[in-house]
Parts: C-alpha cells; structure tokens; sequence
C-alpha cells in the first residue's frame, strides 16, 4: 500500500483543524486537504498501527476542503508528555556560555502550552526577555520502553516544526527552568506532521527560523549534540513514551539569548520556523488581553 501511495504522489502529510468544538484529522494533499475517517484522539492513542488506514483513505480520495480556508489546531491537540531537549546543538551551547551536556538535558511543558501555526502568543507585559527557539519536533507512534539506539526511531511517527518560545527571566529565577518555558501558547507545534518515512534523515536537516522577516537561525540538525534517536532511547530507559507524545529537539545558534545587544520580542512581532520539508510555522506575539 505505502509503494502505491508514493507512485501516486501522495505524501503522507497530517494536519489538525478546528470544526465548531471539535478537532478534525486531514492529511493534507496537492489539491486540498481530505478528512481523515478517523478523529485526532483516535488516531493519535494508535499512532504507527493506524497508518493503513490513512494511506487508504488518501489512495481512495475524495471531497477535499481548501487549506486556507482551515483553522488549524496544534498537531497533536491532546499529546499526553510535551518534552524538550535543553543545550543540544554545540554551537548553541557556545553561544549561551554553556559546557556540552553529557546526557540529553531534559524538561517539560505542560499541554496548555501548545499552539498552532498562526495563532497568536499572548505576552504579559511584565515579560520583558521573551526569546524564540526553532527546534524539530519528534512525534511518537508506538509505546517505547527500553528501546534500543538502533531500533529507537522504528516507535516515531513523524515530525513537526516547533518554536520553544522562552521567558529568560522567568526561565533563570531558579535552577528549574519551568517557569520560563511552559507558559500559555509558548510551544506552537505544526502547520503539519510529515510522516518519518517521508520527512527525511533527522540528522541532516535545515533549520531556520525568521524574526519579522529577517533570518535569525540558520543551522542544520547535523549540529546536534544527541541525536533523535539517541534522545529516544535515553527518555525510553527512565518512562514509557506514547503514542502521541512530543519531543522537541533543541534549538540552534542565533536566539536572542546568545547575542551582545538583545532586543527581546515583543507584541506585534513575528517569528516563522522552516524545517526541512516540514513546512513553515509562523506565530505572532500579541500582547495579553486580562
């Protein structure tokens, strides 16, 4: 079926949208978007077991709906574990004066800190170091426990842009960098998952990520201290992974953080993410309505 799939044209590209109260799967092909026969919950709690069904749906077609004319939602709207990887690009670790971690350095963001591509971040406005951070973002297919470094990427589904927005104030008020981090809307995830089959090697990736237009991050996934499959396999050791659960990588150089005249975001400011075939994210930050 995957064989037929490819000769087709079709990549095996995954959106979620917002319709009325709900949240609908689409995989995303040339012409439009197609309704998945199944819903996000559903498909997310089976991850890599139900992508047959998916592949059939698209061989099979169907009435499309236009992209632009979607409200998209965060690509994994309810992901049980939001994880991120900290320091894990050398030459980010350089520029923020940090040595290399040992081992992949690990925090979460809780779920009301997803977001999707062009829905607005709000900023308090007391947050006044308010950073962004392009980072590729794993999302898993298959439970993992114990998996090996060879077998780690076999339990992934695909990957997704992410932008890891970060206070840096908050971020350092402790050794705990929470605060900083896990804010509301602060982890915009999307516009698309595109399956690993399709998205190509993890370790070879561009990763770029532009400030109102202007190339802030410019780097490359080959740059990464722990790969994808390495940071599998190290968080398989200690908990179990999900299908459905989120990684996000790390980021590279070029965060406002690592430069000698930091002008921090602000309200009204835009930042875009483009990963690999992964599409591009963008999110503007808005100030906070109470």
């Amino acid at each position: 079926m995957l064989a037929h799939v490819h000769q087709l044209g079709f990549l095996m590209k995954l959106l979620t949208y917002r319709e009325s109260s709900t949240y609908k799967l689409g995989i995303v092909l040339a012409d439009g978007v197609l309704p998945a026969p199944v819903s996000p919950e559903a498909f997310f709690s089976q991850g890599n077991s139900a992508l047959p069904v998916l592949r059939e749906a698209a061989a099979a077609g169907g009435s499309l709906l236009p992209e632009s004319s979607l409200t998209l939602a965060p690509v994994v709207p309810g992901a049980g574990k939001l994880l991120c990887i900290g320091l894990n690009y050398r030459k980010h670790a350089a520029e923020s004066g940090a040595a290399e971690p040992k081992y992949p350095l690990l925090f979460s963001k809780f779920a009301t800190s997803l977001a999707a591509h062009n829905e607005d971040v709000p900023l308090a406005s007391d947050w006044m170091q308010v950073d962004y951070e392009a980072e590729l973002c794993v999302v898993m297919g298959a439970r993992a426990r114990y998996v090996s470094e060879a077998d780690a990427l076999n339990y992934m589904l695909g990957y997704a842009n992410a932008n890891d927005i970060s206070e840096r104030a908050l971020q350092f008020v402790s050794t705990q960098w929470l605060l900083g981090k896990t804010l509301d809307k602060f982890l915009p995830v999307g516009p698309y998952i595109v399956t690993a089959d399709e998205a190509g090697d993890p370790a070879g990736m561009p990763v770029r990520g532009w400030l109102n237009g202007e190339l802030r991050q410019n780097s490359n996934t080959a740059d990464m201290i722990f790969s994808v499959a390495q940071i599998i396999s190290y968080v398989s050791q200690y908990f179990t992974l999900e299908p459905g659960d989120l990684i996000s990588t790390g980021t590279p150089e070029g965060v406002i953080l690592g430069m000698k005249d930091k002008v921090w975001m602000k309200p009204g400011d835009v930042y875009e993410v483009e990963i690999g075939n992964l599409g591009r994210l963008r999110n503007r930050m808005v100030a906070e309505s109470r």
